[in-house]
């Protein structure tokens, strides 16, 4: 809550900080158009899905299975005020595989394939200047957390990322976008109903770490327009962790000190207008979790719906 707070204040200085009032000054030069307008709201919903069966006298040793994806990925961005524009970012993912068993051909629980709620708020106060200052605040978790074999929890674990610090937009156009931002940051990992590893009654788990935060988004058309591509790319230095102490001299004590690096590419090609293909590819590296870098990547074809 003190976090939250200092963003407040910080948000309040950096607009009571404008030279002078937009009716008594004129923008300085290269500033953003000044006058507020409605929300600009951009959403790509998909839903893939592929089955096959086998009836229990099927001569071979083929398994059917029925896999299905949900994903989500919506922006609505509105300049609020004269000096205040507001993004916010939300993506979601979901999907199971299903599969039969190869002797009965009964069919087994589904496993997921794909699990993911990521939302995203960023303050950015265009003043005009080289840089524009900017407050954001993030939460990531999951729909269905499966790790514990003996209680499934529902969104969890999550994660909560405040920041604050200096962004540009290096490119601004209808269908192409670059921009980055650069600032210190707080995270909150929250681990709900956990049992930690030694212990015989659940609790909640919070641990938190501070450090410096680089967020760039890129969206441009390729091949003539035929293909979209988005890419985020987010590195997080960490400089202070509250379990350093407790996991002093275990091994991988100093783990939390390395960069984690998040890197999101989506490339959508339309083959008709509610038929599309995407290919996801992520680029993970956090070595508390793992010391090699981890690859993601998802092929689909399926049904699409675009508002503009």
């Amino acid at each position: 809550m003190k976090l939250w707070l200092v963003m407040i204040m910080a948000s309040a200085t950096l607009l009571t900080a404008s030279p002078a009032p937009a009716d008594e000054a004129a923008p300085a030069e290269g500033a953003e158009e000044a006058v507020p307008e409605g929300w600009q709201i951009a959403s790509d919903i998909n839903l893939t899905l592929t089955q096959n069966a086998y009836t229990d006298n099927w001569d071979g040793d083929e398994t059917g299975s029925l896999s299905w994806v949900f994903n989500s990925n919506t922006v609505a961005e509105k300049q609020l005020t004269d000096v205040v524009n507001n993004k916010n970012t939300l993506k979601l993912s979901f999907g199971q595989t299903h599969k039969q068993d190869e002797d009965s051909k009964e069919w087994d629980r589904p496993s997921k394939s794909t699990d993911l709620i990521d939302f995203g708020s960023v303050f950015r106060f265009t003043y005009g200047w080289p840089v524009d200052p900017f407050a954001s605040g993030r939460v990531a978790s999951r729909f269905l957390d499966t790790s514990d074999p003996a209680k499934t929890r529902t969104l969890n674990p999550t994660t909560f990322t405040e920041s604050v610090g200096i962004a540009h937009v290096f490119i601004k156009e209808e269908n192409r976008e670059l921009t980055a931002r650069l600032g210190g940051a707080v995270r909150q990992h929250l681990d709900r109903d956990a049992l930690p590893e030694g212990e015989t009654e659940r609790e909640n788990v919070l641990t938190d770490d501070a450090g410096l935060e680089f967020v760039t988004g890129f969206r441009t058309p390729l091949a003539d327009g035929a293909i979209a591509l988005t890419s985020d790319l987010t590195v997080y230095q960490a400089f202070y962790y509250s379990e350093s102490d407790t996991v002093e001299g275990l091994p991988g004590a100093d783990d939390w000190k390395s960069p984690d690096i998040n890197w999101e590419n989506t490339f959508t090609a339309a083959i008709t207008k509610h038929i599309v293909v995407n290919l996801y590819v992520q680029v993970l590296y956090d070595k508390e979790i793992d010391a090699d870098v981890r690859l993601k990547e998802t092929l689909s074809l399926g049904l699409t719906f675009k508002l503009p």
